[in-house]
């Protein structure tokens, strides 16, 4: 527990966009940074940023770790509802179309060699948020793998990451995936049957505000750039936990028909998605992996 502690602190400090560390560029340093200079980072931040922009291409663009300055309108806008629902307020689509030009991953430049991020414009920021946690979670798990741990279960809010089996009985882990209906006796939808496997769900119902009694969530459609409402709730199976977290985001911001193409498109990656009306469809196999 200690070693996969100490090794999630570490990559959360590295790509926590809030706050600054002593003797540690991270991702806030390199938004302080932008139009301004190069920022030298560790080697784990390049990664994880050609980590998603390959999301980014795979995604057709739903997935945009550059959306920083359209989310941070939403993040404020949010905040204030939140503090204050009687005034909760909408951002102005002129704001966010503004916003949304500083938006280019292409803006974004990696250069390996030199291990330096750099984002072209002042205006520019990166927001990991829809990939960092999963793309942690998966290399904390090679970490424990290679340190000689083959069966254990990580869950890092909402990311779930099963090694292995459970038991002498060599069992698989058993893990639940959560109703989003949070007025519903019934807190857990499914139990899963997982052996080296993410799971991961994506929401309406964790970060979220209400304006003129509509809720407003957290994920926001790069097509949009409103939340999307296609769904309530999606949850991706596979075994990369940060191809999960991608995923789970790219799918909540498609159509349900588009969405199943797409996952049906890769190997070994299974979804099901949950519709405001409370119905539930699923990918070919995701029903072979419930339990109960």
């Amino acid at each position: 527990m200690q070693l996969i502690y100490d090794n999630l602190k570490t990559y959360h400090q590295l790509y926590d966009k809030y706050k600054d560390y002593e003797g540690i560029n991270n991702i806030k340093t390199i938004n302080d940074n932008a139009g301004i200079a190069p920022v030298s980072v560790d080697r784990r931040i390049i990664d994880m940023l050609l980590f998603s922009k390959e999301m980014y291409r795979i995604t057709d663009g739903t997935v945009n770790i550059a959306l920083g300055p359209v989310l941070e309108i939403w993040h404020i806008y949010r905040t204030a509802g939140i503090d204050d629902p009687l005034n909760a307020q909408l951002p102005s689509m002129e704001e966010l179309i503004r916003a949304n030009s500083f938006t280019d991953i292409n803006q974004v430049i990696i250069d390996e060699e030199n291990s330096t991020v750099f984002l072209t414009n002042e205006n520019m920021s990166l927001d990991v948020g829809a990939i960092a946690k999963g793309y942690a979670a998966e290399q904390v798990t090679k970490i424990a793998f290679q340190k000689g741990y083959t069966n254990f279960l990580l869950s890092v809010g909402g990311n779930t990451r099963a090694v292995g089996t459970k038991g002498q009985e060599k069992a698989p882990w058993s893990v639940g995936i959560q109703n989003p209906d949070k007025s519903s006796e019934q807190t857990s939808l499914y139990t899963m049957a997982l052996t080296d496997l993410s799971l991961v769900a994506s929401g309406n119902y964790e970060r979220y505000y209400t304006v003129d009694g509509k809720t407003y969530h957290h994920i926001i459609d790069p097509n949009t750039l409103m939340p999307s409402d296609y769904f309530t709730a999606v949850s991706i199976l596979c075994e990369d936990s940060g191809m999960a977290d991608a995923l789970s985001t790219a799918i909540y911001n498609m159509p349900f028909e588009k969405g199943k193409a797409f996952i049906e498109s890769f190997d070994n990656v299974e979804a099901m998605w949950i519709f405001p009306n409370g119905e539930r469809k699923f990918s070919n196999h995701f029903k072979d992996f419930i339990l109960e």
